[in-house]
């Protein structure tokens, strides 16, 4: 039977084989950016399986992830700046730094002073990198800005997860609202903003596109109002991730959740109408929403 690293080592190793002369002609032609996009596609498939429960397709799925992290450290070393051991050195210190209670004499009994500790011991390890990067005097437009308490926040993230970190690290140096009502008064007077500019829009205002020729019900904006639309829109979001930071929600999760409701409600609906031999597009704005109550009933009584 192989032990764990027997098993790691051989995966390794196999990576390496793919990537080598006489490998695999895929896996030869890839770079840094190519992978990427699995990247971002096999941590979604990892959040599916468990959203579902479906605890064998995570293990597989964990496996497809792993495979990222092995081909980005192989491709690393081939150019001489890091290797899968660097990888390992950088997590296990991580790890051992940033939990001073369990492998040294700092005391946290609770999960809220593991999380403070942990927040601090990540704002001295952004101003250890920022001191051996430069100093304040001779640093480069670039460098100054890593002395933001935001560096360090990826932009290529999405959307939501972005706003939620970067509201956060502000919310540490006490930029942040007094209480919950303060966000729900945020919240009221950016929808305030949203409906004043839609004063604008042309008649007869804003409509669904969905229905009808693809493109024949579109109606022209003038791009100053639809600049100001889309930034009074972000606002609300940005106020709404605020929001679920001060209820303990993770955004993102809360509207996966949602999306998936959406998902099997009107897929039941669509089912109906099959079995009456119609289909969404068919049936009326009155008996969609009918199926949909029902679709919301039958739920609450599975």
């Amino acid at each position: 039977m192989s032990t764990t690293g027997e098993r790691f080592e051989r995966a390794v190793a196999i990576m390496e084989r793919l990537r080598a002369p006489g490998g695999c002609p895929w896996d030869r032609e890839q770079t840094f950016d190519s992978i990427k996009p699995y990247t971002l596609e096999e941590t979604y498939e990892v959040l599916d399986a468990i959203d579902n429960r479906d605890w064998q397709e995570l293990a597989g799925e964990l496996g497809d992830l792993l495979l990222q992290v092995l081909f980005y450290s192989e491709m690393a070393k081939e150019q001489g700046s890091f290797s899968i051991d660097d990888v390992l050195d950088r997590l296990v210190k991580k790890l051992v730094d940033r939990h001073p209670h369990v492998f040294g004499d700092v005391k946290a009994d609770t999960s809220a002073e593991v999380k403070r500790n942990w927040e601090a011991l990540k704002v001295e390890e952004r101003k250890k990198r920022l001191g051996e990067n430069a100093s304040a005097e001779n640093a480069s437009a670039s460098e100054k800005v890593g002395h933001s308490i935001l560096a360090g926040i990826s932009s290529s993230m999405p959307s939501l997860l972005e706003a939620q970190k970067l509201s956060f690290r502000a919310a540490q140096v006490g930029f942040d609202w007094p209480d919950v009502e303060g966000l729900f008064a945020k919240l009221d007077e950016e929808m305030s903003e949203l409906r004043e500019h839609l004063r604008e829009f042309p008649a007869p205002g804003p409509r669904s596109e969905a229905r009808g020729v693809a493109g024949s019900g579109r109606q022209t904006v003038p791009e100053d109002l639809r600049v100001r639309l889309e930034d009074e829109v972000g606002d609300l979001f940005f106020v709404l991730v605020n929001i679920a930071r001060y209820l303990s929600v993770d955004p993102e999760s809360a509207l996966r959740k949602t999306n998936r409701k959406f998902r099997r409600r009107f897929q039941w609906m669509e089912e109906r109408l099959h079995e009456k031999g119609t289909s969404a597009e068919k049936a009326s704005m009155d008996e969609l929403e009918s199926l949909w109550q029902q679709a919301k009933q039958q739920e609450k009584t599975a």
